[in-house]
């Protein structure tokens, strides 16, 4: 229960310690109980006295289809999240593709996309559902791949880890060697 709640509802007992004191309880539709004097469509009538013995609770009418309450959003939470392609510090050589995929596991919701950062420069290219692809030919160089999970719905965000991988072409001195 947060403090200033319960502050409020010991100070409210503690003003009717004399003698019998009625309070109400609910729930709103964020899941937050409230406490009042005031009746409220769809409280619990709470009534309490000063004999030391406890209070009764009296639902009041449409109680039970007024207090709604709102299930917990379970927020990003994935049993698998990793890039597993390209593999940490792989190598590509010459007209290779670099095949990218990201192990998701539960999928996505209708709320969620997916954006991709190469080297820190967001992919626009990429549908934002797109869990594998290809990058086509790369110049040599040293590259970072990473996704991020957006809910629209939540304004929360998830990142993978940053992979790293490399691009080498083939010498044109030595050709064979790649």
């Amino acid at each position: 229960m947060h403090p200033r709640i319960l502050c409020f509802v010991l100070g409210t007992l503690a003003a009717c310690a004399a003698g019998a004191a009625v309070i109400y309880k609910w729930v709103d539709s964020d899941g937050v109980t409230h406490y009042s004097d005031q009746a409220v469509p769809g409280a619990e009538k709470i009534t309490t006295s000063s004999s030391g013995k406890s209070g009764t609770v009296v639902p009041l009418p449409g109680s039970a289809a007024q207090a709604v309450r709102r299930p917990p959003v379970p927020g990003l939470q994935f049993t698998q999240f990793a890039i597993t392609s390209p593999a940490a510090d792989q190598t590509f050589f010459g007209d290779e593709v670099v095949g990218v995929n990201l192990a998701l596991e539960p999928g996505l919701r209708p709320t969620q996309v997916i954006t991709w950062h190469l080297n820190g420069k967001q992919l626009s290219d990429q549908a934002p559902d797109a869990t594998s692809f290809v990058l086509p030919r790369l110049e040599r160089g040293a590259y970072a791949i990473a996704a991020t999970v957006s809910d629209h719905a939540t304004g929360e965000s998830l990142s993978t880890a940053s992979v790293s991988f490399f691009v080498r072409q083939p010498s044109a001195l030595a050709p064979q060697h790649k």
